[in-house]
């Protein structure tokens, strides 16, 4: 064969093989998920992350054809298991599912092995929703300006629990204490499950947590539910007062819920995930499920969930400072 000819063939070889590799790294980045998926949810099970995640992962699960799977990390108020996620490789095949409590907890938090604002990214939001304050049946009190009274005359020694220092049920009820001039004993424990076994077993007088966590006990008649932390009544929680309009006015407080994903993870990556999401939440089978949870879809575009983060740390430190929550 001519020198030459030979010489075009093999260059022409050469650059198919390449242009063939490039399509196929190509196919393996856009091929997604290629793998089962963890979610790691940094707190025990039985809390309104751990029940809206699952049902979340088991939507998820139907559209990728893979197991979407949801881990149990807990400890140190969600940052154990939100340190392992940043740890993870940034392929969107580790997620983090999270809640409101993160900004909470990472605000009074000095020192951490991670950066709270940036380390984590959002691939989408889950769903918002007030919190029900809940009281044993032992308390007399039958409303909140009943239980403002009670604290007023028995300082201190009320005693509510919450899933951790920091948590979202720690600045919810030392910002009720605050803004209702009472002074209260806070009993922090693992996890919310825990938190709202406790107040049912009579270790504490009363919590503040999402309805996901204390409707377990509610239905069983072991704790009473007061009011809500939404600043008007909600058609989430029919018949429950706001706490703002029955005895500790400018008192507010609500939840949210949604998924993360480790710094570095592509913005192509982050389309498909926050998209799989989305048509996740707008089934219907999903929206049932919200309903049951006393909690509504909150489909915020990911550039605005974004912006959120590192807005809702600085606020919750001015939150702490308020509520006399020291840093650790």
């Amino acid at each position: 064969m001519n020198p030459a000819i030979r010489t075009r063939l093999c260059t022409v070889a050469v650059t198919m093989t390449a242009c063939l590799c490039a399509a196929g790294a190509a196919l393996a980045q856009t091929t997604f998920p290629s793998r089962n998926v963890q979610v790691i949810t940094p707190y025990p099970p039985g809390g309104s992350i751990d029940v809206i995640a699952r049902a979340v992962a088991v939507r998820l699960t139907e559209m990728w054809g893979k197991n979407v799977v949801v881990d149990n990390r807990p400890g140190a108020s969600g940052m154990i298991g939100t340190e392992l996620a940043t740890r993870a490789e940034a392929d969107g095949h580790t997620l983090l599912a999270h809640t409101s409590s993160y900004p909470a907890t990472a605000a009074v938090r000095e020192k951490l092995p991670f950066d709270p604002a940036r380390a984590i990214v959002p691939v989408g939001m889950f769903a918002r929703a007030p919190m029900i304050l809940a009281v044993h049946p032992s308390v007399p009190a039958k409303n909140v300006k009943e239980l403002v009274a009670l604290a007023k005359k028995n300082p201190g020694t009320l005693n509510y629990s919450s899933s951790g220092t920091g948590g979202n049920n720690h600045f919810s009820g030392a910002l009720f204490a605050a803004a209702a001039g009472v002074k209260m004993t806070h009993i922090p424990y693992k996890g919310i499950a825990p938190a709202v076994t406790a107040l049912a077993a009579g270790e504490v007088e009363l919590v503040i947590a999402s309805a996901a966590a204390v409707n377990p006990q509610l239905k069983a008649n072991r704790i009473r539910a007061l009011a809500v932390t939404s600043a008007e009544p909600t058609p989430l929680l029919p018949g429950l007062p706001a706490i703002a309009q029955s005895g500790v006015p400018g008192y507010t407080y609500e939840l949210w819920w949604g998924m993360f994903a480790p710094a570095g993870i592509s913005v192509e990556r982050v389309g498909v995930i926050s998209s799989a999401i989305s048509k996740a939440l707008a089934s219907a089978e999903m929206k049932k499920f919200l309903d049951g949870e006393s909690a509504e879809a909150w489909q915020l575009p990911v550039s605005q969930f974004a912006e959120l983060l590192p807005k809702e740390i600085e606020r919750y430190k001015k939150a702490a400072k308020l509520a006399g929550v020291t840093a650790q």
